[in-house]
């Protein structure tokens, strides 16, 4: 990779819009790296907060399970079944009250049993706020639109210091390490320089896929990435969520489940997620098969691989962001960007204040 090198008027002019958006967006950007890296193993920290034995996922009893925390004639139906994405063999499931339109989740073992129950109106946990906080600065869709306002502003920021900070030929080592002894401002700038030279690429990937996230629908819906759906099915849902799970399963050996949209009033269809090897999500995979509901048979097979181009750059948004497309390096990396935005941040407030 070459730089070009900018005119002296034109440095002038970045280093001065570098400065006062950097200054402008500080709290927000050291917000979401300090929330980001909290939240990189919060899968987890979730389920480690929980002690209960493992069992390995016994399907008949989750069926169980189900026709136990809605029982015919109840008003309340199961509309979804998700792994947790900490332990293995942990499900969440959400329950919804039709007289009341509240929800609960029940986190159980793999084997049906409940060690966790969320109900409508229930004090949120600090780490789900955290989450929250990150995606959205807990202000539903308008937090989100900002938080990808903020990520582009970020993005340009990050993009216009390395214009400035790219070294002239023969100068990479002397630049990346910066002195330690000296004027207290030329020692604030050679490290702010070199950490920020060292991380940028990494962070540009970060941010990138954090925008996108951000307006994951808008930019779905513009490049054509539908999601996975089906015309709906009429009749009556009548076969068992295990042996719904198990056609499924058959489908793709060697898959695990990942999550199952319950059939719906007016569609007697599962939508059965599964994750397949090799696809880059950790657990939850984006390879689904829709199984009708009133006789068992599949309705349609739809793999990751597979899929349109758009579609599964659309799915790759999300493991990069996380750093779940590089397993647990790839999440370390995150863990250790997300601490180089604050370093850069503390750093650059630092240097401004001694310029003062």
């Amino acid at each position: 990779m070459v730089a070009v090198r900018p005119t002296a008027r034109l440095k002038r002019k970045l280093v001065t819009l570098h400065r006062r958006l950097s200054l402008a967006m500080a709290s927000l950007w050291l917000l979401q790296a300090v929330t980001g890296m909290l939240i990189v193993f919060h899968w987890e920290i979730d389920d480690a907060s929980i002690p209960a034995r493992h069992a390995g996922t016994d399907l008949q009893a989750l069926s169980r399970r189900i026709a136990a925390l809605a029982p015919p004639g109840s008003q309340r139906r199961v509309t979804s079944i998700w792994t947790s994405a900490g332990f293995r063999d942990r499900y969440d499931i959400t329950v919804t009250d039709d007289s009341s339109g509240g929800e609960t989740t029940v986190r159980v073992t793999g084997d049906g049993m409940p060690i966790r129950t969320d109900r409508p109106g229930a004090r949120r946990r600090l780490i789900d706020t955290i989450v929250i906080l990150h995606q959205s600065l807990i202000a539903g869709r308008t937090g989100r639109w900002i938080i990808g306002a903020s990520g582009l502003m970020l993005l340009t920021n990050i993009a216009g210091a390395l214009v400035l900070a790219w070294p002239r030929r023969g100068t990479w080592r002397k630049v990346l390490r910066p002195r330690l002894s000296g004027a207290a401002i030329a020692r604030h700038y050679g490290w702010h320089r070199a950490i920020g030279l060292i991380g940028a690429l990494p962070a540009l990937v970060l941010v990138g896929s954090g925008v996108l996230l951000a307006y994951d629908d808008g930019v779905s819906s513009l490049i054509g990435a539908t999601p996975v759906a089906m015309s709906p099915l009429p009749g009556r849902a009548t076969l068992p969520f295990a042996d719904a799970v198990e056609t499924a399963e058959r489908t793709w050996p060697g898959s695990r489940l990942a999550a199952v949209t319950m059939p719906p009033p007016g569609d007697a269809t599962y939508y059965i997620r599964l994750r397949m090897p090799g696809e880059w999500r950790r657990a939850y995979g984006a390879s689904f098969v829709l199984v009708d509901a009133t006789n068992g048979h599949l309705r349609g097979v739809f793999p990751a691989t597979g899929a349109p181009t758009s579609r599964r750059f659309a799915d790759s948004w999300f493991p990069v962001h996380t750093g779940e497309a590089g397993g647990l390096p790839g999440r370390v990396l995150i863990l250790l960007t997300g601490l180089w935005l604050a370093s850069l941040a503390l750093i650059g407030a630092r240097l401004w204040w001694l310029r003062r």
